[in-house]
């Protein structure tokens, strides 16, 4: 095993990389780093075990192994992601989609305003007097797109 000057890798040099990987992922999440740096401790325990090994093939190795545990990490991470139990949570405007309100002011050049729950949302559509029954169609911010109501949108 070389002292690490002739070119050649030690495992040392492998741990440290690796968790420098992992530090790496503390500062700049993504779950890729870490997963490279899990490569890096594999290599450094497979250099400690054969250290006759060159360098070539710990680099080849590496590389490989980096590449099989960001694939199957990712695929790993993405399986145990929970669905979510409220999608509308953080998007408001979404909650409101497919029920009906009462116009707050009128839809004039587009725009107008509902009242849903205790919030005043601009909305816009087509152009509609005071009171009338519209169903919302879809949120584009705090924006609400609407239509006329038919009898069978629940609220209307």
């Amino acid at each position: 095993m070389g002292d690490g000057l002739s070119g050649d890798l030690a495992f040392w040099h492998w741990l440290i990389l690796g968790v420098l990987f992992i530090l790496l992922e503390v500062f700049a999440p993504g779950l890729v780093f870490v997963w490279l740096g899990v490569a890096g401790l594999l290599i450094g325990l497979v250099a400690a075990a054969v250290p006759e090994m060159a360098w070539q093939y710990q680099v080849l190795l590496f590389a490989g192994l980096a590449l099989v545990s960001v694939v199957l990490g990712r695929r790993a991470m993405n399986r145990q992601a929970e669905p979510e139990d409220h999608p509308t949570l953080n998007r408001r405007g979404l909650q409101h989609v497919g029920k009906a309100y009462p116009l707050h002011t009128p839809i004039a050049n587009g725009l107008g305003k509902i009242k849903a729950g205790d919030t005043l949302w601009q909305v816009t559509g087509p152009t509609l007097p005071a009171g009338t029954t519209v169903e919302v169609t879809g949120a584009d911010g705090v924006t609400l797109t609407v239509k006329l109501a038919s009898e069978d949108t629940p609220g209307a």
